[in-house]
């Protein structure tokens, strides 16, 4: 890895702004690739178990995990679409022909109002942070992107906690955007503000480690590449080989947590949908306690296939795309100042 000296960009080539839009990029193109898969699994389910009214799901488009509320059974929703599939392969067939190619991304729209913004925060956020900790962190600097990766999970988390929770309340409830300051105000004055972040601590038990682990080795196994294979830049294929490996490994040593998290946000949903008191929901530890009680200590562990087959495609290509989109503004930038260094001075 190599960086060109900047007296106006702290990462040393690109600017702030650019690195935004290589983000909110990657994370359309991310999401484009990924949440076919999730759509499929959904139908598939919904197939072998019709969701019943105020059940919740979790909806994936492979930058955040969404929870769903089920509506009325009359309701056209499209997770219950009547269809007779035989397998993954089969409903990807049957849905194109039948309902058209757009149905592979039904739902996608509402998520992404969450899952970009959060996703260009989290990038944008690391490569600043890890750009200043190497500076300051000297002889251990080989650490900032560990550390960069928590901090700025932590302060994306921070940030769409509250918004994610308020879009789950207004699905619960049938609410259009127009009443959301009547429902954020609800929310405070019955719940108080603290209620706000409710599942922030369970998000960050199991997305901070990950982050820290991911970055940590992305960067690793990137300069490893580069060294093997006698490149002074990553290509595209070394990024999504790295991308894709670190966020294999960071996910199976998280997947308790993730396994804990989503049995804990789909409670919540249900009981918020109910208009039951969200107070009686277990503890995350309490709720892996109750799962290991339930299916023993491999039940912390299921799913371990599918959140693979889902987390490994979604880091490679979201990091790939994003690396390539700030090369892309790396030659820009040179190919400017090239110029103006040319013309001749008046």
């Amino acid at each position: 890895m190599s960086s060109q000296k900047s007296s106006s960009v702290p990462t040393g080539d690109i600017t702030p702004i650019q690195q935004m839009i290589a983000s909110c990029s990657g994370a359309i193109i991310t999401s484009l690739f990924v949440t076919p898969l999730d759509v499929v699994k959904i139908r598939l389910q919904a197939q072998k178990i019709p969701f019943p009214k105020g059940k919740c799901f979790v909806y994936c488009n492979g930058l955040m995990d969404h929870i769903c509320v089920c509506e009325n059974g009359n309701s056209k929703a499209w997770y219950k679409t009547p269809g007779h599939f035989t397998g993954t392969l089969d409903a990807f067939i049957k849905i194109i022909r039948m309902e058209g190619i757009r149905s592979l991304w039904s739902g996608l729209p509402p998520t992404l109002v969450m899952a970009v913004p959060a996703t260009v925060i989290y990038f944008t956020s690391y490569d600043q942070l890890c750009a200043s900790l190497k500076l300051r962190m000297g002889d251990h600097s080989v650490y900032a992107p560990l550390l960069a990766g928590a901090i700025a999970r932590v302060g994306s988390v921070t940030v769409i906690s509250p918004l994610e929770l308020i879009r789950t309340k207004m699905q619960s409830e049938k609410q259009s955007y127009r009443e959301l300051s009547a429902v954020i105000r609800s929310a405070l004055h019955n719940e108080g503000w603290r209620s706000m972040w409710r599942g922030w601590g369970p998000t960050l038990l199991r997305d901070v480690p990950f982050s820290a682990m991911y970055w940590f080795n992305y960067e690793k196994g990137k300069a490893w590449l580069c060294q093997y294979y006698n490149y002074t830049h990553p290509t595209f294929a070394i990024t999504f080989t790295a991308g894709a490996l670190s966020g294999s490994f960071a996910s199976i040593v998280t997947l308790p947590f993730d396994v804990a998290k989503t049995k804990r946000q789909v409670e919540l949903g249900e009981l918020q949908t109910m208009k039951l008191s969200t107070q009686v929901s277990s503890s995350t530890y309490n709720v892996m306690k109750r799962i290991v009680a339930e299916n023993g200590v491999s039940g912390l562990f299921a799913g371990f296939m599918p959140r693979l087959i889902k987390v490994a495609p979604a880091c490679a290509i979201m990091i790939s795309t994003y690396e390539f989109g700030k090369e892309f503004f790396r030659k820009y930038n040179q190919q400017k100042q090239s110029v103006t260094r040319l013309q001749p001075n008046t």
